[in-house]
Parts: structure tokens; sequence; C-alpha cells
């Protein structure tokens, strides 16, 4: 599979850089697929095999890391900003539209995990998406961080938070955490079990640039960010959402009541395992056929 290093401007003129994927046996110009990675994680933890599986259906790619994150450039680094990620999305639609090989009028947008999020929300702003495929989506931070904090804990937290911010006010670094831990009680930011072994295991097989670390603020904007309240204004953009039925790190509960939300034309795949099941064996298969079929079926009319 052949693909090209590009490097674009993100919001606030941040370079954003990536591959191109081009549309195999396309005979000319082709529908787009635009995507990024969820919290922390590079483009090389599984999301080539997505793009490739994309551009072998006959999709053109556009896949970058995130600001702060990975080959693109941004600071603070390792910090999340969900706001200026999602925003980072509209302009790699904007230029994937100024690639000779996209129809701009047949415009997809991926993603998982916490982007499975800006998913959610760009759909639902930005009507140049013509087709929609949230993975595991994070759905509400204000729902979701209760939940992956112990309720004796979250003072403490609110606590390092606002401490973080007095010293970033004062002129200090920003203060980092570890995205995981080997044991599940640490202060992580995804503290669970299976956040530390896909985490640890993928980086040393597939991406030795991911780093162990985000910015406290990352917690807090987090906290803030609630994509579920765009869910039922994506229509009349064709919706696909994949589900996780064991999922903990993005709540399937959550996901299945965003679902619920949502207004035709929708459609839901719910499959076996946990949140990082999704990425690898024969559910990677189901995951990325039905994002596939999905953006063939509403991209190529």
């Amino acid at each position: 599979m052949t693909r090209e290093d590009i490097e674009f401007r993100g919001e606030g003129d941040v370079t954003l850089r990536g591959w191109f994927y081009p549309a195999q046996d396309a005979a000319g110009q082709a529908p787009v697929v635009v995507m990024a990675h969820g919290l922390s994680a590079v483009k090389e933890m599984y999301l080539d095999d997505y793009a490739a599986f994309f551009a072998e259906g006959g999709l053109n790619v556009v896949l970058y890391d995130n600001r702060n994150f990975g080959a693109s450039d941004g600071w603070p680094r390792q910090e999340i900003d969900p706001v200026l990620q999602y925003r980072d999305y509209r302009n790699a639609i904007t230029f994937a539209c100024t690639r000779s090989e996209v129809d701009s009028a047949k415009i997809g947008i991926w993603g998982s995990s916490f982007s499975g999020g800006h998913v959610l929300t760009v759909a639902s702003i930005d009507k140049r998406v013509k087709a929609a495929v949230a993975q595991v989506p994070f759905i509400s931070g204000p729902r979701n961080v209760p939940l992956m904090l112990r309720p004796d804990v979250i003072p403490h937290v609110r606590e390092v938070l606002d401490g973080d911010r007095a010293n970033r006010f004062a002129g200090g670094d920003p203060a980092t955490m570890p995205v995981v831990a080997p044991d599940p009680t640490a202060q992580a930011f995804l503290p669970s079990t299976d956040s530390y072994e896909w985490f640890t295991k993928t980086s040393a097989e597939r991406a030795p640039n991911w780093k162990n670390e985000v910015t406290v603020r990352s917690l807090e904007s987090l906290w803030e960010y609630d994509p579920s309240t765009y869910v039922s204004r994506i229509a009349p953009t064709p919706l696909l959402m994949i589900v996780a039925r064991e999922d903990v790190v993005a709540p399937f509960e959550l996901a299945l009541e965003a679902y619920e939300q949502a207004r035709q034309p929708k459609k839901l795949t719910i499959i076996p395992g946990g949140h990082f099941d999704a990425y690898i064996g024969e559910t990677f298969t189901v995951t990325a056929t039905a994002a596939r079929e999905h953006f063939l079926e509403h991209l190529s009319v």
C-alpha cells in the first residue's frame, strides 16, 4: 500500500502531519475519509491498518496525528484540547478538498474513542460531511470522568487541577500525569487494566513515538467536553456507531443512550469485548468492514 507524507495547517496555524492514502483502482476523483486517533494515541496505533483497508475499497484517506502528539506540531506537548482537536478535523476536511484525487462532495469522517466524540461533534456542525463513523466513542466528559475516578479521590483531583491552573497562570510549566499505570488504583488518566495493557503493548510493537504522558489540564478539558449535546443534530448525515458490549473506558451505556438521541439515518453495530478489542484480530475485520461499507454506501451516490 502506497501512502504519501502530508502536512497541513490546523487551527491556530499549527502544522499537522500524517499520511494520504490514495483510493486504489480509482478511475477519477474518489470519496475521502478524514481520520485521527483517540486520547493520546498516535496514528501508528492501528489506524494505518484502517486507512489501508479503506483505500483498498476505493476511498481516499487523510490520516493525521492530533496536535501536540506524534508527528504533529503544537504546544504544550502531550496536551489534549478537544475543541482545537475537533476544529482540526474541519481543517483536515478543507485540506482533503484541495487534493486533486478527492471528490469534495463526498467526504466521510471516522473517529475512535475520544476522536469518536469529535466525529459526533463535527458531523453535527459541518455539513460538508456526508457520512460519519464513531467507533467506541467518547460521549460525555461530565458523565464519563466521574465513572473513571473513585468518588473519594475526586476532591483531590480537583485540588490538583486548580493548583496546575494557578501554576500555569504564574508562568510555570504544565504539570503532567501518566496516561496509564500498571496499578489500576494509581493516579493515571485511564486507570484501567485493559488500557495499560493495550497502550504499553501497542506502543512497544507499533508506535515507539507514543509517550505515556499527558498534561494535567487535559483531564480538565476532557471533563468539560460533552459531544452528547450534538448528537441529535447530526441528521441528515448518515451515522454509524460501533459500540463494544463490555466497554468500560467509553461506557457502552452512554453510547447506546447517545445512539437513541440520534435521528435517522443511523445504524448501530455492537461488537463483543471491551474498548480496545475493536482494533485487533477478527474484531478489526468486523469494525473496519462495517465502516467501509457505510462510507461506500453513502459516499458513492
